[in-house]
């Protein structure tokens, strides 16, 4: 991929490099999984390489590690770590409230883990991600692949005494295989198009068995970044409810070293 970055390539470029100012020399930084974490990714990789920073990266996901490593970014695993100053993760939908949904590639279970093993949990997104209610994308709910059906019945059972408008509950499919995430387990999305409660929502489903984890994000991000295609970056930390805006400016040329990157 060469030339001009499209605006949701410009948005999450921007946003990525605006995230880098959290970091320092010396941390220890989980890596989330995504097209917008790839962008957080290959700035790290560029500092690491030009600035001579030193981090150790504890990957989400095995794609993300394959990244880490091929850019130059040290990679320890979370047990190495034991505890992470920083997280940055991208995200399907957050709120006002920074709660999010997560899980479209399939790696919410490690990104959970990952999260709440760090002081602070950094979101970096473009614009299209916020929401004014949660829901619009399927909630995805790691399943093991054990009673596949069983799971799967209580769920849609569940649903019905939720605060959602719809209740379907569809296996993620890989072609003509069920989608395996890094753990071996399986995918339920559920598309539930608007959820009134995330909070209630997230604690019955994980109640029930088979459930490994549900991709509901609460109390768990503290500060998400968004970029917009015309370079403008908004910063919202919910910790001192603060914000604030700036503009980068963006080359599109094919000396950019970020535009190998595609969704």
């Amino acid at each position: 991929m060469s030339g001009e970055l499209s605006p949701i390539d410009k948005a999450k470029f921007v946003a990525a490099k605006q995230a880098t100012e959290f970091v320092e020399s010396g941390m220890k930084v989980g890596l989330g999984t995504g097209s917008t974490a790839e962008w957080l990714v290959q700035c790290l990789g560029e500092m690491v390489r030009e600035e001579g920073l030193r981090i150790k990266g504890v990957p989400t996901s095995k794609r993300t590690a394959m990244l880490a490593t091929k850019v130059g970014i040290d990679i320890i695993t979370l047990d190495e770590a034991k505890w992470l100053d920083l997280t940055f993760d991208g995200a399907d939908e957050f709120d006002e409230n920074l709660t999010l949904i997560k899980g479209g590639g399939g790696a919410h279970l490690h990104e959970k883990i990952v999260a709440t093993a760090s002081d602070r949990m950094i979101v970096v997104a473009d614009a299209s991600k916020k929401v004014d209610t949660l829901g619009a994308f399927p909630l995805p709910v790691e399943v093991v692949p054990f009673g596949l059906s069983i799971t799967q019945g209580l769920i849609a059972e569940t649903l019905t005494g939720m605060d959602v408008l719809g209740r379907d509950v569809v296996l993620r499919m890989k072609g003509d295989q069920p989608f395996v995430t890094d753990e071996g387990n399986f995918i339920l999305d559920l598309h539930l198009k608007r959820i009134g409660n995330p909070r209630q929502l997230s604690f019955v489903i994980n109640q029930i068995p088979g459930v490994v984890e549900n991709g509901l994000f609460i109390d768990i991000c503290d500060v998400v970044i968004v970029g917009y295609g015309d370079g403008r970056v908004t910063t919202r930390d919910i910790t001192n409810n603060a914000s604030n805006v700036i503009r980068f400016d963006v080359l599109d040329d094919d000396d950019n070293i970020f535009v190998d990157i595609a969704d």
